[in-house]
């Protein structure tokens, strides 16, 4: 077993895998050297460098809360793609457990599809997320060498890799939305699960070519995400009920969160894990509010207490698809214009607070700074996603 184990982290596994869908480095073809390439706090080999202290005080540092650490080794790679067919299926696989397509699917499901399936998926994801991210802080265990491995993506090479995070994500979504719709829409079964299972098998491949994880890294990102969803499908129902919670309920979602993004694990050296754990439960966190407030306040019909079987699922039409691209475009140009006001707002206060220059973009990574800003952004994102936006489209008059 130990054996194996070493066999699915060892990285000339991803190597190989790269190499047989047609991507190299440069070296191999006679192209030129590799070339190494600075990439959040990452070079050639490890150095010496001034770093924000990655619990943000720099306890014992100098004032500036910068101290002196070994940043991990990585190194990129110049590289060569004879098959291009490999290149942009799992570029774009990847891309599909990225944010980019969270912050479009999951408002476009509450927007145009089901309300409550949208909340369903987004506690559930944030739960995969959290659990996932501190995993790989707490273990620490590397991402794949490079070389002989070609590395694709750069902003998370400081990160960790077990388990792999997008591999937890593509899971959690793809079947918590195979098993929430079968009791609401009736549609073959097998052909939810196959797309399901193409899906979450696409970006979980995605993370080998790109370079980013081990074997044993995804295959502990799917076992880690089916042991949560086996856990946590007994109280999907009482998910369903949240929004008639007592008067109390925002403050234990706001201050649950919050204390875990303060409380995140410490780190050797900064690296961006800790401020997107930060924005996935202040989302997490914002929705559920929303969700409270539609409630408290009477802004959306009562939920049946059972969810009604759709006998056929409307077929798609021109004005279906332009409705939905509308409430679509609406709403994320109001998300963005709140995300961006309550983001400066909340960065002049806390740079005030603290007497920190506004010029200094390493103060936003200090402890005290980059949690709180990055918590109150994106919970005002999840609250005007799922109470301000649906009230702007009846304004609207869009159904």
């Amino acid at each position: 077993m130990a054996e194996l184990l070493r066999s699915l982290q060892d990285s000339q596994l991803v190597a190989r895998f790269q190499r047989r869908c047609g991507l190299f480095p440069a070296q191999e073809e006679g192209l030129g050297e590799s070339c190494a390439d600075p990439v959040e706090g990452a070079a050639r080999a490890p150095a010496l460098q001034h770093l924000p202290a990655a619990n943000g005080k720099g306890a014992g540092e100098p004032a500036n809360g910068l101290r002196r650490v070994a940043v991990p080794q990585a190194y990129v790679q110049k590289y060569v793609v004879k098959n291009y067919f490999y290149y942009y299926l799992f570029r774009f696989s990847a891309a599909l457990g990225q944010e980019v397509f969270y912050i479009t699917f999951l408002p476009f499901t509450h927007w145009n599809i089901d309300p409550y399936l949208s909340r369903r998926l987004m506690i559930i994801w944030v739960l995969v997320m959290y659990i996932g991210q501190v995993a790989k802080d707490i273990l620490k265990w590397p991402r794949p060498s490079s070389p002989p491995v070609v590395k694709l993506e750069k902003r998370v090479i400081a990160e960790y890799g077990m388990p792999s995070t997008h591999a937890m994500a593509a899971t959690a979504i793809s079947f918590t939305l195979l098993i929430s719709t079968m009791d609401r829409y009736q549609y073959p079964f097998v052909l939810g699960l196959a797309l399901v299972v193409v899906f979450s098998t696409l970006v979980c491949l995605s993370r080998l070519y790109t370079g980013m994880h081990t074997v044993l890294d995804v295959l502990g990102g799917i076992l880690i995400t089916a042991v949560l969803i086996s856990l946590t499908y007994p109280a999907w129902t009482l998910i369903d009920r949240l929004d008639s919670a007592s008067p109390l309920f925002p403050v234990c979602v706001l201050v649950v969160p919050f204390f875990l993004c303060y409380n995140y694990p410490v780190s050797d050296y900064y690296s961006p894990t800790r401020a997107d754990t930060t924005t996935i439960l202040a989302a997490g966190a914002g929705v559920t509010i929303g969700f409270w407030i539609n409630h408290f306040f009477q802004l959306v019909s009562e939920p049946t207490e059972s969810l009604p079987v759709v006998q056929n699922i409307p077929p798609l039409t021109t004005d279906m698809l332009v409705l939905g691209l509308t409430k679509f475009t609406v709403g994320i140009v109001l998300i963005l214009l709140v995300r961006q006001l309550v983001q400066n707002l909340s960065l002049q206060v806390l740079y005030s607070w603290f007497k920190v220059v506004a010029r200094n973009k390493e103060a936003r990574r200090r402890l005290e700074i980059e949690v709180p800003y990055k918590f109150v952004t994106y919970t005002s994102v999840g609250i005007c996603a799922t109470t301000f936006v649906p009230m702007l489209h009846r304004f609207l008059g869009l159904p």
